[in-house]
């Protein structure tokens, strides 16, 4: 039995004003999505644990069948994993976006978020920025790594995770100030985002996107901060080998931590442009060695945090088109397998942000296809016929893998 997860990130979402009180998954058109749908089990699952932000790092640690509750320690120490930086036991690392800050005067705490991504700044110009900011800001305690375009990594050696901070993408277009970090250090953590802004502010990279008409990237953001953290390997825990497919440094550095292969594909950026049939060309490759397959797609999510509803329905459309309906067609060469569909959170368009709502899944079985008529694959899957509701997320791996 082979099996793959299609992780469409943040697909979910809430019935919008432009699509007549439709929401994106009814509007777009999937029909990949619903062939699955009307011949496999479908149902709803509960990602978010009671108590817990509806972060991307807690749902996708769920969906891949960890406890949250037992394993989370934070966003951060996942990333840095799949940057390549192994942290100490008293090391802290801190997610670290570049952002964009519109301040009306010299660089005071009453700027607006701009943007949470910089533009979407490339990767190319970001590692510039970032080497920069660890050259002028870096000390023997805190050091800065470069990541894939505005997610970057900040290590605190002997540093305090106790500090309240907000991820910047739930600020978009408000006041930054009301949202700074607090808790004990947070006085480190607010000087090295306020010294960032005249480093960044001043680097020709910054310049010349000005001259060009892009955002530039003129702060650094510090948040998502944890430790390491200590879980089994899903081969520990379910005795199946895997492999990881992501643009994303959180959900490589989740793998890394399951002890999957992370399987970087060329182009593969987290945003419209991405290289979705290279990536279901790799899972399907990744399939002929490995047990499992783990296919993350970032784009619906960025753009239900930038409120694009165009940007939105392509995303879900493209991932219907490229990664589900070429993985329809390349499961075919085996006897056995299953795949499983679904999002880790919504992201609404009215909330630019996360939610903790179940988010609905698909699991097509090529041995066992339902017999019944059509079904539509979006947020009602809970009222179909036979749709199951799993309240603690992290079982519906135990269902997808044992069913």
């Amino acid at each position: 039995m082979k099996y793959i997860i299609l992780l469409g990130d943040g697909m979910a979402d809430r019935p919008h004003p432009g699509l007549n009180g439709k929401t994106c998954l009814q509007a777009a058109k999937t029909p990949n999505l619903d062939m699955l749908a009307t011949l496999g089990q479908v149902g709803m699952v509960h990602t978010i644990p009671d108590g817990f932000p509806p972060g991307s790092d807690v749902a996708n640690l769920t969906v891949m069948g960890y406890d949250a509750r037992k394993y989370y320690t934070g966003r951060s120490p996942l990333e840095a994993a799949s940057i390549g930086v192994e942290l100490g036991p008293e090391d802290v690392a801190f997610r670290c976006n570049l952002v964009t800050l519109r301040v009306a005067s010299g660089k005071g705490r009453h700027a607006v978020m701009e943007d949470f991504s910089a533009g979407h700044i490339s990767t190319e110009e970001a590692r510039l920025l970032i080497e920069e900011i660890d050259s002028k800001l870096g000390t023997d305690h805190i050091r800065f790594y470069p990541g894939v375009s505005y997610r970057h990594l900040m290590v605190w050696k002997h540093g305090s995770d106790a500090i309240e901070c907000t991820p910047p993408h739930d600020i978009q277009d408000k006041e930054v100030q009301d949202y700074l970090p607090r808790g004990k250090g947070d006085e480190t953590v607010l000087e090295l985002m306020e010294s960032s802004f005249d480093v960044l502010t001043a680097h020709p990279v910054n310049k010349k996107r000005l001259e060009n008409g892009k955002r530039p990237a003129n702060s650094i953001w510090l948040w998502g901060q944890g430790r390491r953290p200590t879980m089994p390997t899903f081969r520990e825990k379910y005795g199946l080998e895997g492999a990881m497919i992501s643009a994303v440094d959180l959900t490589k550095g989740i793998g890394l931590y399951a002890g999957f292969e992370v399987i970087n594909v060329p182009g593969a950026t987290g945003w419209l442009d991405t290289n979705y049939v290279g990536k279901a060309e790799h899972a399907l490759w990744a399939l002929k060695t490995k047990d499992i397959v783990y296919v993350h797609v970032e784009a619906p999510d960025e753009a239900g945090h930038s409120g694009e509803l165009k940007n939105k329905l392509k995303a879900i459309e493209d991932f219907d088109e490229f990664i589900v309906g070429n993985i329809i067609h390349g499961m075919k060469q085996f006897d056995e397998y299953r795949i499983l569909v679904l999002p880790d959170h919504p992201t609404p368009l009215e909330l630019r942000t996360h939610s903790n709502e179940p988010v609905p899944f698909v699991i097509y079985d090529n041995t066992h296809e339902r017999k019944g008529g059509p079904v539509c694959y979006d947020e009602k899957l809970g009222e179909c016929e036979g749709a199951l509701v799993f309240k603690e997320g992290c079982k519906l791996m135990d269902y997808f893998l044992k069913r």
